[in-house]
């Protein structure tokens, strides 16, 4: 190709070939490879794409292979013109960690609140991020008896939510609803 692709922000749509391993499975894509392949579908772009690939790939390298196998094909969205100035920001940033300040004083969380913070939070990481890659922090969590102790943990929860694709997509809902609770 004569020019760089830029591998997270364009889009992928599968080629006749990729149609055909998909049925015939005739190249011997690896798991994480062919995972891929089957979830192109014309309109995610590799950013999405990437939201499927565990934390520790790159959605690169996986994308240039099924393009360079012919199953995929890239396209590339025209550059924008830049706007003449940004407008200004009227909030800080989100930190991984959330701004607490909303939350209701813990002395007024029940103990069914606790309960209810402490399976949000487990059942969240076992279900975005998977069980085995956080066992450690599952146990914190577990094992946090009061909305103290369960907002100390929170920071760790919140920083591994960010660290993930599809976790920190669903950082800001899944932040709302716990607490509601926290």
């Amino acid at each position: 190709m004569s020019e760089a692709i830029n591998w997270v922000a364009a889009t992928f749509s599968k080629t006749e070939a990729g149609q055909q391993e998909i049925q015939k499975r005739s190249l011997g894509l690896a798991p994480l490879v062919r995972r891929i392949l089957v979830l192109v579908d014309g309109q995610r772009s590799g950013k999405d794409l990437a939201a499927f690939v565990p934390p520790t790939e790159d959605i690169a390298p996986i994308l240039e292979k099924l393009v360079e196998q012919g199953c995929v094909q890239a396209h590339v969205r025209p550059a924008s013109p830049a706007p003449a100035a940004a407008p200004a920001r009227t909030e800080a940033p989100a930190s991984p960690a959330g701004d607490m300040a909303g939350m209701a004083p813990a002395e007024m969380r029940s103990a069914k609140d606790n309960e209810m913070a402490r399976n949000f939070m487990i059942n969240s990481i076992n279900s975005i991020i998977g069980q085995q890659m956080r066992v450690s922090l599952i146990h914190d969590i577990f094992h946090a008896e009061t909305t103290e102790q369960l907002r100390t943990v929170y920071h760790a929860w919140a920083e591994s939510m960010s660290n993930h694709g599809m976790g920190a997509k669903r950082l800001p809902e899944l932040r709302e609803k716990l607490f509601k609770v926290l």
